[in-house]
C-alpha cells in the first residue's frame, strides 16, 4: 500500500467520521432546543426544561471539594456503585457465556440437550427472580450482580454457540487434515470467526446490564442511580429525578461508544470491515 493510498484512506475514514459526529449532534441540538420551548409552554412541574435539569445535575454531582475532582458524595455513593455492578455483572455474564457458548458450539450434541433448558430459563423476566437472589445474597450487591448476571448472559451465550457452530467448514476439514492441535485450532481459528457474532452478543448484553442495574436497585438496594431515582420521585423532585434519567441515557451512550470503538479495533482485520475503507 502506497503512502497517498494510506493517506487517502485516513482522509476519507476521518470526513466520514466528522460528518456523522456532526449530523448526529445537529439532530441531538434541535430535539433539545424543541424540548426547551415545549417544557416551558407547557409549564407543567412533571417535565422540567433541559436547562433546569442542567442545572439541578451540576448542582448534584459537580459541586463537591477540588480534592474529590469537585465530585460530590452523590456520584461516590450511587454512581460509582451502580457503575461497578453493571459492569461488574456484565463482565462475569461475558467470560461465562463465552466460554459455555464455545464449549456447547464445539459440540455436536449438547445443544440438543440443553437447548430445551435455556429455552425455559431465558423466557423468564430477570426481575420476576429478585426476590430469590435477595434470599440467596441478602439486599447486597450480590443481589443486583446475580440478577444482571442472570439477565445478560443468554445474548452473549447463544451468539457464541452460533458464532462457533457458523465456523466454515472448509477450515475445519484443512485443520483436520494438517492435525492442528486443539488448543491452536480454538484460539486462531474458532474464535476469531466466531467473534462478530460474539460481540454482537456483548454489546446487546451491555445494555440490558445497565436496565438490569436499574430495576434491581428500584427493589432491594440501599444506594445506587435506581434508588436515587426512586427517591426523587417519591419526594417530587422532579428536576432531580430527570437529573438521573438523562446520566442514564448519557451512560448507555458512553457505553455503546466505546464497545463499538473497541470492536472496530479488535475486528479490524474483518474483509467486510476493510473494505469499508
Amino acid at each position: 500500500m502506497t503512502a497517498a493510498t494510506l493517506s487517502g484512506r485516513v482522509g476519507r475514514r476521518a470526513a466520514r467520521g466528522a460528518a456523522t459526529v456532526l449530523r448526529n449532534w445537529l439532530l441531538f441540538a434541535i430535539l433539545v432546543v424543541g424540548w426547551e420551548f415545549a417544557a416551558r409552554a407547557g409549564g407543567s412541574k412533571f417535565f422540567p426544561p433541559p436547562t433546569e435539569i442542567a442545572v439541578t445535575a451540576a448542582k448534584l454531582w459537580f459541586t463537591g471539594p477540588a480534592s474529590h475532582l469537585f465530585l460530590t458524595d452523590a456520584v461516590f455513593d450511587n454512581v460509582f456503585p451502580s457503575l461497578g455492578r453493571t459492569l461488574g455483572g456484565w463482565a462475569v455474564a461475558a467470560i461465562v457465556g463465552i466460554v459455555l457458548g464455545v464449549l456447547l458450539g464445539r459440540s455436536a450434541t449438547a445443544m440438543d440437550y440443553v437447548g430445551p433448558l435455556f429455552a425455559f430459563f431465558r423466557s423468564i423476566p430477570p426481575p420476576t427472580l429478585i426476590p430469590v437472589f435477595a434470599v440467596l445474597f441478602g439486599l447486597s450487591s450480590g443481589m443486583q450482580i446475580g440478577s444482571i448476571v442472570f439477565g445478560v448472559i443468554w445474548p452473549v451465550l447463544l451468539n457464541a454457540v452460533d458464532g462457533v457452530r457458523s465456523v466454515d467448514q472448509v477450515k475445519v476439514e484443512t485443520a483436520r487434515s494438517f492435525r492442528t492441535p486443539k488448543a491452536y485450532w480454538l484460539g486462531m481459528v474458532v474464535l476469531p470467526a466466531a467473534a462478530p457474532k460474539i460481540f454482537a452478543g456483548l454489546r446487546v448484553s451491555l445494555s440490558i446490564s445497565l436496565l438490569l442495574m436499574v430495576v434491581s436497585e428500584l427493589v432491594g438496594a440501599y444506594n445506587g442511580i435506581g434508588r436515587s431515582l426512586l427517591n426523587a420521585q417519591q419526594d417530587f423532585e422532579f428536576p432531580t429525578m430527570w437529573s438521573w434519567l438523562v446520566l442514564l441515557g448519557i451512560l448507555g451512550y458512553v457505553f455503546n461508544t466505546i464497545f463499538l470503538a473497541a470492536e472496530r479495533r479488535v475486528l479490524a482485520w474483518q474483509p467486510a470491515r476493510l473494505g469499508r475503507d
